[in-house]
């Protein structure tokens, strides 16, 4: 989308190329571009955290997530929020199916519909059922403000201009509910993540469990070496997002080390961070920066994937 044509050396090129040359111009800038040059650092730093709209930040921030409590009007909540907001929000939800449905919290916002699991569908009505079910999930949900369903289908959801997100990267297996503590694996559930990224997914979502056979030290969210084989050998070019700061996995590893999760988050290779700790994590991940552990560069380029996305869902006008 944003790339320069290529201009012509013209050594001992024909009169014909000399001539094209001179009406080669480089491509405009693109919305995202023109935003990200117009951000100071701090605001930069911000659009890297989704919050939850109770958030005192949340305007500034890249986003929001809503869970159940919000859904008495989540329409006029993301709206008030868009209208603050001097970049627009991603707004987030986890609308998978099944035992995890926001919007069954409030049956009056969908004239009482059921929303059940992808299995369910797909055991019922075949692949056909469970690709019609996303698509008529994704139209309720941006009837309803939400551009972002946190939710591993990919390839329909963002024909109605809702982004879907594969999780949890690289799978939990048989391991414990990071929500609560601290859990463990070896084994790694690609295939999904495969299918969903050549299906064109625009994000995923990062896990909280310790992979130990690839790195026995950190949890995936915080784990380079994940990151790596989410960006290398799936080749994921989208925005990487992590689950939670605030589970119980990540704040017994970082009381344990006595580090600041969003700073590592950031250095293991996330584009988005999913934490409440807004001002005071911004301002570890600046001095972070100062200090020469994260770099200017790497800054810049999560911060235009979001924003590219948010161009690809018509935010940025």
């Amino acid at each position: 989308m944003f790339a320069l044509l290529m201009l012509f050396s013209g050594c001992s090129a024909p009169k014909s190329v000399h001539e094209k040359k001179r009406h080669l111009k480089h491509s405009a800038p693109d919305q995202a571009e023109i935003k990200l040059k117009s951000m100071n650092q701090t605001q930069k730093i911000k659009q890297m955290f989704i919050v939850r709209p109770q958030n005192q930040s949340a305007s500034q921030t890249g986003g929001v997530i809503l869970f159940s409590q919000d859904m008495n009007d989540p329409r006029a909540l993301i709206s008030s929020l868009q209208n603050a907001a001097p970049t627009p929000l991603l707004a987030g939800i986890d609308q998978e199916g099944g035992t995890v449905s926001r919007l069954s919290a409030n049956p009056a916002l969908t004239n009482n519909r059921a929303f059940p699991s992808p299995k369910e569908v797909f055991m019922q009505k075949g692949l056909k059922g469970t690709a019609d079910e996303a698509s008529q999930v994704a139209k309720i949900l941006h009837s309803l403000g939400f551009n972002w369903n946190l939710a591993p289908v990919a390839d329909v959801s963002q024909k109605q201009n809702v982004a879907a997100c594969l999780k949890h990267f690289p799978g939990y297996g048989s391991a414990g509910d990071t929500h609560t503590g601290f859990a463990e694996e070896d084994h790694m559930d690609l295939k999904p993540f495969k299918a969903g990224i050549k299906n064109g997914a625009d994000t995923v979502l990062v896990a909280h469990v310790v992979i130990k056979s690839v790195d026995p030290q950190l949890p995936a969210s915080l784990s380079p070496k994940i990151h790596a084989l989410l960006r290398k050998k799936l080749g994921f070019k989208g925005v990487i997002v992590t689950d939670d700061l605030a589970m119980g996995a990540i704040r017994q590893f970082a009381e344990n080390q006595r580090i600041c999760p969003e700073v590592l988050a950031v250095k293991a290779g996330n584009d988005l961070i999913m934490s409440e700790n807004v001002d005071a994590g911004a301002a570890a991940i600046e001095q972070a920066i100062k200090d020469k552990q994260i770099s200017q560069k790497q800054i810049n380029r999560s911060v235009l994937r979001i924003l590219k996305l948010k161009e690809k869902l018509g935010l940025l006008k």
